[in-house]
């Protein structure tokens, strides 16, 4: 099969420039400069001009509640909002029924990611308190690292002794994704809330509850141990400013010129695109739909982590897509579940940005498709490169478009998006070479690969 994207503006790399992108057996096979001839026999001709062109996008962060909790969500319906959104790999987090926390449940959610993903794929293995032995057996050319919960949320993965910590610190060699909130702080808030306003405090305390001490505590505490034990640290969704002063700046000059070597710190940060877009003010309109753990925080965190996207300090942006049923999403902070699915709208989300201003669309490539593949040393993804694996997305920009629940794909059928107007728009995705999106029309038919790290 030979594909022909033709005439589109190729954003890699920190350029932008018009090209045509040659695609052959699932492989990026040609990179052509405006203005030279493309000329040629091909089973497929995308006319990309007014276009843009970028890879597909990798998102580090995502629960797709397969296997246990598929009411909410599965393998098969998440991975198809992704191709519908230009997500074309992830990696998925263990707090499924069961755990992913042995050797065995991860090989199992492996087989399910062969039977039913439509795009890329790998998972985090999970931390417990008693694991550490799995967690040194497996294969690190397989999962991108350990996914570790130093704070209470949802599946009760809670890792709180001080010795098991120290273990996974000092001995983990594959990155450590940590989820940082203070159990302790949360649950005194809540004894605090619930005083105040009874069994089932309205909405609107979420991040008083779940609040920046919380965070800050429990992430600087991630960082001590990291920097003594000199692990590879790479702290989830971060929501707050002051959680920012635990990161330092990165010289993206330095990063673009080392191509695939990874000149981050080991300790690097991620933030995603719920707490990048909304701010508390937004519970009074959205409610317990932009509940999620962390809680989206104030106007001024959210604007701190913006300015973070470009200064190098948030090196990653993920979605943490975590869908429920919407009944599951009725009452305030104890009832409502946290969570909210966001996949589908991440990047024309996050492109929204650049017509604000918040950053570039260079930029937006880098958080979201080349960052990814260096900090987790991803094989031949995450850039338009001759050779690399053919996952690249097409996006136009100036017709505006509303999102409806009919166009939602996620099994819940809701997203906390609804009604929202966005300028810029998925027109393809190709995913390992496969038109798997085109136009609105979908092929259920194609699968995606396990992803490949190149380790050790």
């Amino acid at each position: 099969m030979k594909t022909l994207i033709k005439g589109a503006q190729v954003v890699n790399e920190g350029r932008i420039e018009k090209a045509s992108v040659v695609i052959e057996d699932g492989i990026i096979a040609d990179i052509i400069a405006d203005g030279i001839d493309v000329e040629g026999v091909y089973d497929e001709t995308v006319d990309a001009t007014d276009c843009w062109l970028l890879p597909g996008v990798i998102d580090d962060h995502v629960h797709f509640r397969e296997p246990g909790l598929t009411e909410k969500a599965d393998i098969e319906s998440e991975s198809r909002a992704a191709a519908y959104g230009g997500v074309t790999s992830y990696f998925d987090m263990p707090n499924t029924k069961p755990q992913t926390t042995t050797l065995q449940t991860l090989d199992e959610k492996f087989l399910l990611g062969r039977e039913k993903s439509h795009v890329n794929y790998s998972f985090f293995i999970g931390a417990t308190n008693d694991n550490i032995d799995d967690l040194l057996r497996v294969d690190e050319h397989r999962v991108p690292g350990v996914k570790l919960f130093m704070g209470s949320s949802t599946g009760n993965m809670l890792v709180d002794h001080e010795e098991a910590l120290q273990r996974i610190f000092s001995k983990v060699k594959l990155p450590i994704m940590a989820h940082c909130e203070d159990t302790q702080v949360i649950n005194e808030n809540m004894a605090k809330a619930k005083q105040l306003w009874g069994d089932d405090p309205d909405i609107t305390h979420h991040p008083q509850i779940r609040s920046e001490e919380a965070c800050y505590r429990s992430t600087s505490l991630a960082v001590s141990l990291a920097k003594k034990n000199n692990a590879r640290l790479h702290v989830a969704h971060l929501t707050t400013a002051k959680e920012l002063e635990l990161f330092e700046a990165v010289d993206e000059n330095r990063v673009l010129s080392a191509k695939d070597a990874c000149c981050f710190p080991r300790i690097t940060a991620e933030a995603v695109v719920a707490h990048l877009v909304f701010s508390d003010e937004d519970y009074n309109t959205v409610g317990a739909r932009i509940k999620c753990n962390p809680a989206v925080k104030s106007t001024k965190d959210r604007d701190a982590l913006r300015r973070a996207l470009t200064d190098g300090r948030v090196a990653v942006v993920g979605t943490d897509h975590a869908p429920h049923k919407l009944s599951e999403k009725q009452g305030g902070c104890c009832k409502a579940m946290s969570g909210m699915p966001i996949l589908q709208f991440s990047l024309v989300s996050m492109l929204g940005l650049v017509d604000e201003g918040v950053l570039s669309i260079e930029r937006v490539v880098e958080l979201m498709c080349h960052n990814p593949a260096r900090l987790f040393e991803i094989s031949k993804r995450g850039f338009i490169r001759k050779g690399y694996k053919a996952d690249l997305v097409v996006v136009s920009h100036g017709t505006p478009w509303i999102v409806t629940e009919d166009i939602i794909q996620s099994k819940c059928k809701w997203s906390p998006l609804e009604g929202r107007s966005f300028n810029w728009k998925v027109e393809h995705t190709f995913c390992n070479g496969s038109h798997i999106y085109n136009k609105g029309c979908f092929d259920s038919a194609s699968r995606g690969e396990e992803i490949e790290f190149r380790r050790g």
